[in-house]
């Protein structure tokens, strides 16, 4: 987890967060499922979360974050992401009923919004996908970004020629958390299809970050795939010199430079499963650098996951 001591947003902490972004679906694990897990037995002590941190057993009748489940799914999807779900209200959330919004490009079917609203207590709301922000702006010359999906393809990158996985992923970066449905909400925590969670969870992250004053949390760090993401970095820093505003000197640098900036050690984070503050996003220093990064047209002419 990183913890921010203010909320300025550091522009250098906005590219980490970015390169997370991006980082999406890449090498998605094809689960397998076993038998649905049965509810927490309520009348079990509660358990001591181990590690650096001790957690609060915080119950329902706690304060309760404002905060949601975000998941973004395709209505063929349904029957990878029930487990997922059954599992997410067994160890988690039939202790606090937080809420899931459900997005798609298309809308949702009426079995869809059945059997998903069936495994929870709590409140679903199924929303549809602005098309402009599912399709490709006007200033993409379709011809290049086409030639260098075949070129990728050819190489055998993962996703290198889908254009749906384009749209998702500048999706995921820049215009999830603009959805209406999203607007009422501070924080969410974003669930994949298909994953699993094995244990139980004694305690409430959302109020944990909230009352830690956590901006971001995440899983998993690893190396970026450089073929991806040819001028990510070059686009990077010409960003940091046209608004230097944005820049502060307690920075992230050190995690993703090895030499002070002048190149990007790949290292990165994997937004498949994170709980965030809503507002890191909808921060003016970070609408302002995805639209700079959405105009220089990487998210279609490279994979940039």
């Amino acid at each position: 987890m990183i913890k921010r001591s203010n909320l300025k947003y550091l522009v250098l902490t906005l590219v980490v967060l970015f390169f997370f972004h991006w980082a999406l679906l890449t090498n998605r694990p094809k689960s397998s499922f076993s038998t649905p897990w049965v509810l927490t037995d309520p009348e079990l002590p509660s358990k001591v979360i181990g590690g650096p941190y001790e957690f609060e057993n915080v119950t329902e009748e706690s304060n309760s974050a404002n905060a949601c489940f975000v998941v973004l799914i395709r209505n063929t999807d349904l029957h990878s992401f029930r487990p997922t779900m059954r599992q997410l209200e067994d160890r988690f959330n039939h202790k606090y009923n937080y809420p899931y919004v459900f997005l798609n490009d298309v809308p949702f079917t009426e079995e869809f919004k059945k059997y998903t609203s069936a495994l929870t207590k709590a409140k679903t709301e199924y929303g549809l996908i602005q098309s402009e922000h599912w399709s490709v702006p006007d200033h993409i010359d379709m011809d290049v970004a086409r030639q260098n999906m075949q070129i990728m393809a050819d190489e055998q990158v993962l996703y290198g020629g889908s254009l749906p996985y384009r749209h998702m992923c500048r999706y995921e970066s820049g215009f999830f958390f603009r959805h209406e449905l999203l607007d009422k909400y501070d924080y969410y925590w974003r669930v994949e299809p298909g994953v699993q969670f094995f244990c139980d969870i004694d305690f409430d992250p959302f109020v944990y970050i909230r009352d830690n004053d956590i901006k971001y949390s995440f899983t998993v760090s690893l190396y970026e795939y450089p073929k991806t993401i040819p001028t990510l970095w070059d686009a990077v820093k010409e960003f940091a010199i046209t608004y230097p505003e944005y820049i502060e000197n307690d920075n992230l640098m050190e995690f993703i430079s090895n030499d002070n900036g002048k190149t990007y050690n790949l290292c990165h984070f994997w937004s498949n499963f994170e709980i965030a503050d809503f507002n890191l996003w909808r921060s003016e220093a970070y609408l302002k650098f995805f639209d700079f990064l959405d105009k220089k047209g990487g998210f279609f002419y490279e994979r940039l996951v």
